[in-house]
């Protein structure tokens, strides 16, 4: 079995890691050891938002690990207050300033807002700063199925990835099957269901007859089932740990008995009402 870290083919043709580093409430300081230790790792993928407040910690770090900017993939998000078409323009341009990089390689819109309604006007930014280079990809996070299929309809733009909370506890199997209708990649995020599924016994079985621990048996899971998935750690063991999980895969058997832990249980906030 192969240990490279897999790469998926977006509908932009843009090709993107599999598998990469989250570092949502990471401290400036936090950031940086943890970008340099995760591409010290193999990590090939780092995410990053503004409203996160490390954006400059992660471009840090990215420098510090001495791999080349076009070897890692860095995606960033307009936060729900640059919503807009001029703000999430200014938005990104101070993001690439933050980061000291000349482009992202993924840049989402990181909630839809339905209620503000400015989801729309800031994916036609999006698609416009596409077109300068500043971003290779453009997507969107926490988007659900009336957001996507306005925003395609609109301007004719399929997002290349839609981030959503998804985890063991949460499947989102009616979103999945959109994405895939619609040709959009599913990343997920808090994919370790923020250590609530650590004692689940299911999990503990399945890890024990890999001579794994949960959180690896969770991260292989969600590679098996052909998500993008970004696991947050600043803890350098953690995040060396995380990245091996290339040397074996769930059998039929074991993905069938993750399949029954959905309980519909989200953590984070609904994307309807938020």
């Amino acid at each position: 079995m192969s240990t490279e870290h897999p790469r998926i083919q977006l509908n932009d043709t843009i090709v993107m890691p599999q598998f990469g580093l989250g570092v949502w409430q990471a401290s400036d300081s936090e950031a940086t050891v943890a970008v340099r230790e995760a591409i010290a790792a193999g990590y090939l993928a780092i995410d990053t938002a503004a409203i996160y407040k490390n954006e400059a910690a992660v471009g840090e770090g990215v420098r510090q690990a001495g791999k080349p900017r076009d070897q890692v993939f860095i995606t960033t998000k307009v936060w729900n207050d640059d919503q807009g078409y001029d703000t999430a323009i200014k938005a990104l341009q101070s993001s690439l300033k933050r980061l000291r990089m000349d482009y992202v390689d993924l840049l989402l819109i990181h909630w839809a807002q339905p209620a503000k309604d400015l989801y729309l006007e800031t994916w036609q930014a999006l698609i416009e700063l596409k077109k300068r280079g500043l971003t290779r990809s453009i997507g969107v996070s926490n988007f659900h199925a009336p957001h996507l299929r306005r925003i395609i309809d609109e301007t004719g733009e399929t997002p290349s990835v839609n981030q959503i909370e998804l985890h063991p506890y949460l499947q989102q199997h009616p979103l999945r099957e959109v994405h895939q209708q619609l040709g959009i990649h599913t990343e997920a995020w808090s994919p370790l269901a923020q250590g609530k599924a650590m004692d689940d016994p299911v999990l503990k079985q399945i890890a024990a007859k890999h001579g794994k621990d949960v959180a690896q048996v969770i991260i292989r899971w969600h590679l098996d089932s052909g998500l993008i998935v970004i696991p947050k750690s600043v803890t350098p063991s953690r995040i060396r740990s995380n990245a091996q999980v290339f040397d074996f895969r769930l059998d039929a058997e074991e993905m069938a008995a993750i399949a029954e832990l959905d309980r519909g249980q989200r953590l984070g906030p609904n994307p309807d009402t938020y």
